[in-house]
């Protein structure tokens, strides 16, 4: 699977990357939901670049340890509760 099919896996929206929030508001995809110890409730959002990366080190992982890898399946429950 090339990294545009990797891509078309996941819903973008305008937001901030948790690896580059410098760069401003950009295509993104929500991937988890944490709750911070100060209080309340912050998406955490990846751009296509960290999407790309993450994938990859998943699916280096998967095969270090001889399981399946599927990509698409980065967004995570709620963290914190």
């Amino acid at each position: 699977m090339d990294g545009q099919q990797i891509l078309d896996l996941y819903t973008w929206e305008p937001g901030a990357c948790f690896r580059h929030p410098a760069s401003g508001v950009i295509e993104t995809t929500h991937i988890a939901t944490i709750r911070p110890p100060a209080g309340g409730i912050q998406d955490v959002r990846a751009c296509r670049e960290c999407v790309l990366r993450i994938e990859g080190d998943r699916a280096a992982s998967a095969e270090r340890h001889g399981i399946p890898y599927s990509p698409g399946s980065l967004v995570c429950g709620e963290q914190g509760e």
